[in-house]
């Protein structure tokens, strides 16, 4: 299965420091701290000063940091990579489960 994409909400925010897509980003467009509140998921890679979309409700695909199992609840790394949750605020649930860093996943976005 493949992964896609079922926003039911979509932002633009101005990012404030380079972005990657498929990652997450915070309220203030930056990337955020491990295991940070997030606002959501860049659908695309954006300059600093540059508008990107950033999905904040619904499913999003996004790039894992290494294995996660389908179901499994998500952080945020350091790079905005999903991360199995250990201590940080949980911003997503695995809908695929991911084999390894740089695998693409769907997850469903929890708001933070």
């Amino acid at each position: 299965m493949s992964a896609q994409s079922i926003a039911l909400l979509t932002l633009s925010l101005t990012a404030s420091a380079t972005l990657a897509a498929n990652r997450f980003t915070t309220h203030a467009g930056a990337v955020p701290a491990a295991g940070a509140n997030v606002a959501g998921v860049a659908r695309s890679s954006a300059a600093s000063g540059d508008l990107v979309s950033v999905d904040v409700l619904g499913t999003a695909v996004v790039e894992a940091s290494a294995a996660i199992a389908l179901g499994a609840a998500i952080e945020s790394t350091n790079t905005g990579k999903a991360v199995t949750k250990s201590t940080g605020a949980t911003v997503a649930r695995a809908l695929q489960a991911a084999s390894a860093d740089g695998d693409l996943i769907e997850v469903l976005l929890i708001a933070n």
